[in-house]
């Protein structure tokens, strides 16, 4: 809610806060919808006073009832469309507006495009000061649908029952879900038939897994008792070379053993594009899809992406761009942004299995990776000895800790960092200021998280180009790179 808040203040500073009092909970309204707020909650006004909706497209005209009222704005739903806009597109997906997945689904592609690109500029512009003319125009995804190449569904005994449903009885079995969560429940499943961001082979994988466990006659775990079997399917693909990997986590428990080989065995036979079956054990009462050991059912234990000219080796927990196709367009540019002259000693920040400074490591003298997993370690050194790269090596640990031993080999020419979506600790930052790189090549899920971090760069670093990319079609979700260049007057 901090970019909520932030975006109410800009309002009353311009005095457009007036007439509150008309708002208020459980009242229905007649609203404009205006624009798309970062996070991705439609901006209407009454009389001045805001009022954030979910599920609204620019330009309607709705009926909303209020859920929540707060001093400065209210949170409402749409009820009833009056108007419809231009900009509305029938989404495609049976289950939209019931999935916590992509509710940008009924806003026409290019429209989505405009508002992604306008939050880099309202992030940039209102944490870091960066005006509108650094933002290139955002890169379309190649691929609007069926682009996922990981997908995660989670078991449930808690399937959510849709709207006709709520008047039956069901027994335990019929409860049974495998799908994604409901939008804003932690604890509701949504036994999803197909979606439409996968492929249809993991479609049908995500079915046939929901039959096999149900008949199994074990129980889904539940989140509230910490007791159950299933608890995660994980469907890996590549989009160039064909391989599919299927990761199940389930509890420990004694007799089971014979229930996942059967699972494995028939899901396998029924759907030949699986190349790799890992089944994991989990422990933790954390609701995270990765398990405390493993063991291969079927296949080398990866998979193999080609990205370019380079090859990626991809295992069960490896982090790796989820859209393929639009993660080759960003690498592409993160070559651009550094501009190599082929003397270059780089540091790759927040590595994972090394896959960008693999992709770059023909253009310079060398690279240093640093990550915190240390398998993910282990997969960058595979990777490199696949694609015959001699000049990377890589560092596991607390980047906190491992930039500061890093500097003790000395300074790096170009860092290119691409951290999780909280940005860049303040201490990584510190250290970067500390080394002072010529060039800083930021990559990021989180355009907020980038301004802030940009932010405590610019007393040093100018930026010189913000490129921003669609790698999540149908959602909120917005990837940017950015080029930030030492000042003249802080080198040497």
């Amino acid at each position: 809610m901090g970019f909520i808040r932030c975006i109410v203040r800009k309002l009353k500073e311009t005095g457009i806060n007036q007439n509150m009092q008309k708002v208020s909970k459980g009242a229905e309204i007649e609203l404009f919808v205006e624009k798309l707020a970062f996070g991705g909650k439609a901006v209407a006004r009454l009389d001045g006073f805001v009022v954030f909706l979910d599920r609204a497209v620019p330009g309607q005209t709705v009926r909303a009832r209020i859920g929540k009222k707060k001093k400065n704005y209210a949170e409402g739903r749409v009820v009833e469309i009056l108007s419809q806009s231009d900009h509305y597109t029938p989404p495609e997906c049976p289950h939209f507006g019931t999935c916590g997945g992509c509710h940008w689904q009924d806003i026409s592609y290019d429209h989505q495009l405009y508002w992604k690109r306008n939050h880099v500029i309202e992030c940039l512009s209102h944490i870091a000061g960066v005006s509108e003319a650094d933002v290139q125009p955002i890169v379309a995804s190649p691929e609007q649908f069926r682009y996922r190449n990981k997908m995660e569904f989670t078991f449930s005994a808690k399937r959510w029952l849709l709207a006709d449903e709520l008047e039956c009885s069901f027994d335990r079995e019929e409860l049974f879900a495998l799908g994604l969560h409901v939008r804003g429940f932690f604890d509701k499943v949504f036994n999803i038939g197909e979606c439409l961001l996968e492929s249809p082979a993991a479609a049908g994988i995500l079915k046939k897994a929901r039959e096999l466990a149900k008949k199994s006659g074990l129980p889904a775990y539940s989140i509230r008792n910490h007791d159950g079997f299933w608890r995660f399917l994980v469907v890996r693909e590549t989009k160039r070379t064909g391989q599919m990997l299927v990761h199940l986590i389930t509890s420990a428990e004694s007799n089971a053993e014979k229930a996942v080989d059967s699972f494995s065995s028939r899901l396998i036979a029924d759907f030949p594009e699986i190349t790799t079956f890992i089944h994991s054990v989990s422990d933790s009462k954390s609701q995270v899809a990765a398990g405390n050991s493993s063991r291969v059912l079927f296949g080398p234990r990866y998979i193999e992406e080609k990205l370019g000219d380079r090859t990626y080796r991809i295992s069960a927990n490896s982090f790796f761009q989820t859209n393929s196709l639009a993660a080759e367009l960003l690498y592409d540019t993160v070559r651009e942004f550094a501009d190599f002259k082929g003397t270059e000693d780089v540091w790759d920040l927040y590595c994972g299995t090394g896959s960008i400074g693999i992709y770059v490591a023909s253009l310079v003298k060398k690279v240093t990776g640093i990550e915190i997993v240390p398998d993910a370690i282990s997969d960058a050194y595979e990777n490199c000895r696949l694609n015959n790269v001699r000049n990377c090596s890589f560092m596991a640990g607390d980047l906190k800790e491992m930039i500061k031993i890093a500097a003790q080999a000395g300074r790096p020419d170009v860092i290119i960092a691409d951290p999780p979506r909280a940005g860049m600790h303040p201490k990584v930052l510190k250290t970067l200021l500390e080394v002072a790189p010529k060039r800083i090549i930021a990559v990021s899920c989180n355009p907020a998280s980038l301004a802030r971090d940009a932010a405590l760069l610019l007393d040093s670093y100018e930026i010189k180009a913000i490129r921003p990319f669609d790698l999540f079609p149908q959602t909120p979700h917005v990837e940017c790179v950015m080029r930030l260049d030492k000042r003249m007057t802080d080198i040497g």
